[in-house]
This record gives C-alpha cells, structure tokens and sequence, in this order.
C-alpha cells in the first residue's frame, strides 16, 4: 500500500477500533507533536479500540504523499465536529512522527464554501517543486514580511476559491483581515515557517505565530494551477502554555 493509503487505514481505525492498521506504527520510535497527547503512556491500538466505542466519525477528505511524509486533511465528529491537518513521517516503512492541527468546524463562508469541500486528487506531480516554491515564497513574501501589495502576484483574484469560514473569495477581504491591527500588531501574525510539504498541485505550509495575540499554529493547504494560488483551506489552532503540555516534543 502506499504510505497515505496505510495513512488512511489508520485514521480510519480510530472509528472502527482495527487495529491492525496501527501495526503501520513503530511505537518504539514514534514521537508525538500533539502538545495533549500523553507518549507512551497507553499503545495506540488500545486507544483507538476505546475511542471508537464512543461512537466517533472519521472522514479522510484528502491525503497526499511527500517522500518520508504523508498529510491529510480531515474531519472528526467526536464530541464535537473538528477539522484537521494529519501529518506523518515514515521512517524504513513505518511512521515514526505526527503532527497535527485541529479547530472547530464553521462555517460555510459567505461565498457557499465550507472548510473541507473543493478539489481532492493531486494532478501536476511534475511541478511538485515549483509548487512548492511559490507556497513558501507567499508564505514568506505577504503572511510573515506583510508584502501585502504582492498579494496578487501569487493569487488568482479571478479563479479563487476561499474555504476559510471567516473569508470569502474576495481577495478584498483577505487584505483587510491580513492588514487588521491592534494596537498597533498584527491580529494575524505569521512569523517562521516550520515546514512546507507538496504533492503535485496540493501544497500544505506548516507556519507558527500569533492569532488575536495568542500563540498559535497555521496550517495552510493550497493548491496551486499555472504558478498562481487558486484554492485555499485552512486550520489555527492555539499552542497552550508550555505549563500545560503533556508531552516534552513541541508542537513543531
């Protein structure tokens, strides 16, 4: 099986409780980047047998492939419904890391779109690097250094399509929202790049910074057709006091 497809079972196992996907899992080695998540203290299959008897619901909408790393996006129905960025990296065919990203489902925006629908299957493999190039250049250019009057150098302000629930295809409203200030910084405030991960047209920027003056982590999934930005989906999850972490790895 490829890696995001071994991927897809083993999400897949935290609402069905198999546990054979889990075997994918080198537990030895695994390191957990979910500051709530305890290590070690309890074997993933064991756990994904006690959560799927609480009735949880698990759909993989997208899942992609980059050499040792496999992202996917998702949606949880747990307590509550939850979209989120699943990362993985393998390690001599297993996966020995995860990081994720996770906030409450909104939505859907003024323009119609929610946070997980649009385009799924990645095309353009032959511009894996290009693409990902022009994700961090954006990312660098207008999110962290404010080069706001570039913004249109990299989206497409005709084809656009906005998935945030707070956003709409208008490029106008992304510049307002970017450009916001209080008292006197920057409500949205990317500031370092962790890492950028691409299969073909699809290309996730993992980013750390502020959002309305609290630390946080962006995950931004863009995908990306003739060097221009056309579709864009999007999680910000608040990174908790180090005081309150249950494991030692950091969020990145």
């Amino acid at each position: 099986m490829a890696k995001k497809d071994q991927i897809k079972a083993l999400l897949k196992s935290i609402e069905t409780g198999d546990p054979e996907p889990v075997a994918i899992v080198n537990e030895d080695k695994y390191i957990q980047h979910n500051p709530q998540t305890h290590e070690g203290s309890e074997g993933l299959a064991v756990l994904f047998q006690r959560l799927s008897k609480t009735s949880p619901r698990v759909n993989i909408v997208r899942a992609f492939e980059d050499g040792d790393f496999v992202f996917a996006h998702t949606e949880y129905d747990f307590s509550r419904r939850n979209i989120g960025f699943e990362v993985f990296r393998f390690e001599d065919g297993r996966a020995v890391e995860h990081c994720d990203n996770i906030q409450a489902r909104l939505g859907p925006n003024q323009s119609g779109h929610s946070m997980v629908d649009g385009a799924t299957e990645a095309v353009d493999h032959e511009s894996t690097e290009t693409n990902r190039a022009i994700v961090r250049s954006f990312v660098k250019m207008v999110l962290i250094d404010g080069q706001l009057d570039r913004l249109t150098d990299y989206v497409d302000k005709d084809t656009y399509v906005e998935h945030n629930p707070r956003l709409t295809d208008d490029l106008s409203g992304l510049y307002l929202a970017l450009e916001a200030k209080d008292n006197g910084s920057r409500q949205i405030d990317y500031q370092q790049i962790h890492r950028v991960l691409a299969e073909g047209n699809f290309v996730l920027c993992v980013s750390e910074g502020n959002f309305d003056g609290n630390h946080c982590a962006f995950y931004n999934l863009f995908r990306v057709t003739d060097g221009m930005l056309v579709e864009h989906w999007d999680t910000t999850e608040n990174i908790s006091p180090r005081s309150g972490w249950k494991n030692d790895n950091g969020k990145f």
